[in-house]
């Protein structure tokens, strides 16, 4: 019988740690909650999905994802109303975009039924872990990886889709410091960049450590050919607000993630009547723009951090100071828009939110 004939089995925890669990000290992706959701798929389809409480797991040592690096991952967030609904944000885009990743790296498919209701009756068996107050989500973390114990160089033929899910505040305390990397890439062209890959993580700590000892918080990518045009940054698609146009990386490119709370950014300020540019931007153009006086804000976007605006952005041995981010016009617009939205105290028009 295929998963989508069934109603999922539930195994719930017999020792649950919500009441030791400190709420109001929360640090992103260091607190779980008690259950988890698990899908495996073998022999060409998915034949099994529980959810089950919360903890370590068996693995081959032979398993294909250690050694040959199939592995895909998504992040959305549960919010709770004033009402006490739950609300999630966009999760069908997070699905389509899992698999488009799944694709990219000889991945098997998530049915819909898996990936949705996988999420939605997680986060309502463990509901009372969606923390209250400004900046707090229960944020959710669908992955997928290659399970089969062989040591050969071909795709897998087994896999595990898993969802975990964490209480947590906010990924960034504040502004951001930022700096154009120069030297180092994420992605390259004909690469895996467009996929929301473990490998693309992996290749980017080893700078992000350095320019962490320098004193910033994340680096800003640029294209692995020239080092001349900005693509993303770290957690986040990038944007920039020029003499009142907002301007961020165009996604034509297969260097750069798509990101939802970009997708749902640009929505938004066309709808707003701003005008919109997706293209290349080169780091030349924003250092003259800083010259002379046209860059008005400068931001992050993505699941994680909503709207991280950058307090600087370092080029080589320049580090241009931004102006009081709570004085700029659209990234608090929008940003005030996407948390009420999210929390349910925003209309929404363009039905976004789902309820658990």
């Amino acid at each position: 019988m295929s998963v989508e004939e069934k109603t999922f089995e539930v195994e719930k925890t017999s020792n649950s740690r919500l009441l030791e669990t400190d709420f109001e000290n929360l640090q992103f992706g260091r607190v779980f909650s008690d259950h988890m959701f698990l899908a495996e798929y073998e022999d060409g389809e998915w034949t099994s999905a529980k959810i089950m409480p919360y903890g370590d797991m068996a693995f081959s040592p032979a398993s294909c994802v250690f050694h040959y690096g199939q592995a895909i991952f998504e992040g959305l967030k549960a919010h709770k109303t004033p009402s006490g609904e739950i609300l999630l944000f966009r999760p069908i885009e997070n699905w389509k975009r899992l698999n488009r990743s799944a694709d990219r790296m000889c991945i098997p498919e998530v049915p819909e039924h898996i990936f949705i209701e996988g999420i939605r009756q997680l986060v309502d068996l463990d509901r009372n872990w969606i923390p209250d107050g400004e900046g707090k989500a229960l944020y959710i973390r669908p992955f997928l990886i290659a399970d089969d114990a062989f040591l050969g160089v071909k795709p897998s033929l087994r896999y595990k889709f898993m969802i975990i899910t964490s209480p947590t505040s906010n990924y960034y305390s504040g502004a951001v410091n930022v700096k154009v990397e120069t030297k180092y890439s994420r992605a390259c062209l004909g690469g895996i960049g467009a996929a929301k890959a473990a490998a693309n993580y992996a290749a980017s700590l080893y700078p992000a450590m350095r320019a962490q000892k320098d004193g910033f918080h994340q680096l800003v990518w640029t294209d692995s050919e020239t080092h001349e045009y900005i693509e993303e940054s770290g957690t986040m698609n990038i944007m920039f607000v020029i003499d009142g146009n907002l301007i961020t990386p165009s996604i034509d490119r297969d260097t750069i993630l798509p990101g939802i709370t970009r997708d749902s950014i640009v929505h938004l300020a066309k709808q707003w009547g701003m005008h919109v540019e997706e293209r290349r931007i080169s780091v030349k153009e924003i250092k003259q723009a800083i010259d002379n006086g046209t860059l008005q804000e400068a931001f992050g976007v993505g699941t994680a951090a909503t709207i991280a605006p950058f307090a600087s952005i370092g080029f080589e041995d320049l580090n241009h100071k931004m102006s009081d981010f709570n004085s700029w016009e659209f990234a608090m617009k929008a940003k005030d828009y996407l948390e009420n939205l999210k929390r349910g105290s925003q209309k929404d028009e363009f039905s976004w939110t789902l309820k658990v």
